[in-house]
C-alpha cells in the first residue's frame, strides 16, 4: 500500500487509492454519508454509502485515526476538486470519548477567551486555520536561518543554566544545581560576544527566560529569542543594516509564499521601504509630546503608547511597517554598550514593527581597558567568577563588534495581526501558566 496524500487526490482521478489521517467530520445525511479525514497537508472527503463500512465508524470520534481506500472521482464542491467513493474502511487508532472543543470550527481568538485557547492547546492546534499560525512562524524563522548563513554567520548553541545572571538584574530565575545556585539564561550576551573572537558572525535561535511581570500582551515568562553578533563591523549603522534586511527578507518572503493563509488570518497589508526610517529617542519624544500633549522628554526609553505612535506614524507617513528608535540617552546604556561619550548617547537603537519593539541593536565595547572600567562604574566586581571567561574573549582580543536580540513572537504576531505575543506562542508561559 503506497499512501496518497489529501492535496494529491485530483491527480489521481479515476486510480485507487489509500489516504490516512485524523477522523475530522462526519456528516451521516443518511444515503450521503460523508467523511472529512485531515492529514498534515490538509483535508479530503469521501463518500461512505456501504453500511458495513458505515458500521465501523459507529460510537466514533473526532481524532479517529482512519485507513481509507477508494476510488477517485473529480467533484468541484469536494476540497481540492476530487473526494474517494467505494470507501475500505480501517480503524488503526479508534477514539470514543468526545473531545471538549470542535476542530472543524473557527478558534476564538477574543481575550476573554484566551485561557480556554491554551487550555485546550493540545486540541485546537489541529483546526487548519490556528495551524497557519505555527506553520507561518516556522517559515520565518526558516527564512532568517538561510539569510543569515549565505552572509556566513555560523548557528551557536549556548548554555540555558548559568552560574550567574548574564546581563544583572532581579529579573532571572533560581534554582539549585546539585548544591549551587544556577539561573535561567536570560540571554545569550555573553557567549555570543565570545563567538566572534571565533567566529566572527554568529546566530542563535532559542529560549530565554525572564522573570518579569508577564500578565501583559507583550511579554512571556519564557520566550524565543533570535541573537546575533557581528565583527568588524564600521559602524553601528551597518549592524542595523543587518538587521533591517533579515527582517524584511523574511517578512516579504512570508507574504509572498504564504499569501493565502496571511489573508485568511486577516493579516494587516505589508509596507516596507528600501531603508528603515529612523528617529532618535528625543526626536520621538518631541514628536509624541508634541501630537499627544503627553511630556516624555525625561523617559530614557520610549512608552508603549510613544511605540505604537512612531510606528503608526512612520505607516501613514513614510510607508513603513518597520522603524528604529535610535542614539538611547547614556543612563539607558548597559556596561557592554558602545558609548558616544561626546554626544552622551548609546549607540543603540531598538526596531519597531507595527507599534511594537521586536529588536535591541546596540553596538557592543570591545576593548579590554574600557570594559573593565565600565564594569567597575556599574558597580560590578570585575574579579567575580561569574565574568571570568567572559572577560578573557576581550583580554585575547575583540573586534569592534554589534549585534540583536530579536523576539520571534513578537515577530509572528505583529505579522499576523494577533492581539497578544501569547497567541504566537504554542505553549506559552507566564506568571499564571506552566501548563500544558
Amino acid at each position: 500500500m503506497t499512501r496518497t496524500m489529501t492535496d494529491e487526490l485530483s491527480a489521481h482521478v479515476g486510480e485507487s487509492i489509500t489516504i490516512q489521517g485524523w477522523l475530522h467530520k462526519k456528516r451521516l445525511l443518511g444515503g450521503l454519508n460523508f467523511i472529512t479525514l485531515r492529514d498534515r497537508r490538509g483535508l479530503a472527503q469521501s463518500l461512505v454509502d456501504n453500511k458495513d463500512e458505515l458500521e465501523k465508524l459507529r460510537g466514533l470520534q473526532v481524532g479517529t485515526i482512519l485507513s481509507l481506500s477508494g476510488t477517485v472521482i473529480a467533484d468541484e464542491r469536494a476540497p481540492g476538486g476530487a473526494e474517494l467513493h467505494d470507501v475500505t474502511v480501517e480503524v488503526m487508532v479508534p477514539v470514543t470519548d468526545e473531545p471538549p472543543i470542535e476542530i472543524d470550527k473557527p478558534i476564538s481568538h477574543k481575550p476573554e477567551n484566551l485561557d480556554t485557547l491554551f487550555e485546550y492547546r493540545v486540541l485546537n492546534v489541529r483546526n487548519l486555520q490556528e495551524q497557519k499560525i505555527f506553520k507561518i512562524r516556522a517559515s520565518l524563522t526558516r527564512y532568517i536561518r538561510e539569510y543569515l548563513t549565505e552572509r556566513e554567520f555560523v548557528e551557536i548553541d549556548t548554555p540555558k543554566l548559568l552560574a550567574e545572571a548574564t546581563e544583572g538584574g532581579a529579573e532571572v530565575f533560581q534554582l539549585d544545581y546539585f548544591g549551587k545556585t544556577a539561573t535561567l539564561a536570560q540571554s545569550p550576551q555573553f557567549y555570543k560576544q565570545i563567538m566572534v573572537g571565533a567566529f566572527e558572525r554568529v546566530y542563535e535561535i532559542g529560549h530565554s527566560y525572564r522573570a518579569e511581570p508577564s500578565a501583559t500582551t507583550r511579554h512571556l515568562t519564557e520566550l524565543t529569542m533570535l541573537d546575533i553578533e557581528m565583527g568588524f563591523v564600521e559602524s553601528h549603522q551597518e549592524v542595523m543594516d543587518m538587521v533591517a534586511g533579515f527582517t524584511k527578507n523574511a517578512l516579504s518572503r512570508v507574504y509572498d509564499e504564504h499569501a493565502a493563509d496571511l489573508k485568511s488570518l486577516n493579516a494587516p497589508e505589508l509596507k516596507l521601504t528600501d531603508e528603515v526610517p529612523k528617529f532618535t529617542i528625543a526626536e520621538i519624544h518631541e514628536m509624541y509630546t508634541k501630537a499627544t500633549g503627553t511630556d516624555t522628554a525625561k523617559e530614557k526609553d520610549l512608552i508603549p503608547d510613544e511605540e505604537r505612535w512612531i510606528a503608526e506614524y512612520a505607516r501613514k507617513q513614510l510607508g513603513s511597517d518597520l522603524v528604529y528608535a535610535t542614539d538611547f540617552p547614556k543612563e539607558a546604556g548597559k556596561f557592554y554598550h558602545k558609548f558616544k561619550d561626546e554626544e552622551g548617547t548609546v549607540a543603540w537603537a531598538d526596531l519597531l514593527f507595527r507599534g511594537l519593539e521586536i529588536a535591541t541593536v546596540p553596538l557592543r565595547e570591545n576593548s579590554y581597558e574600557k570594559m573593565i572600567e565600565q564594569m567597575t562604574n556599574a558597580g560590578l566586581d570585575v574579579n567575580h567568577e561569574g565574568f571570568r571567561y567572559y572577560l578573557q574573549a576581550f583580554k585575547y582580543g575583540l573586534p569592534q563588534h554589534g549585534g540583536c536580540g530579536f523576539g520571534i513572537d513578537r515577530l509572528v504576531e505583529k505579522t499576523i495581526g494577533l492581539g497578544n505575543v501569547k497567541e504566537a506562542t504554542l505553549f506559552p508561559r507566564d506568571i499564571n501558566r506552566l501548563t500544558p
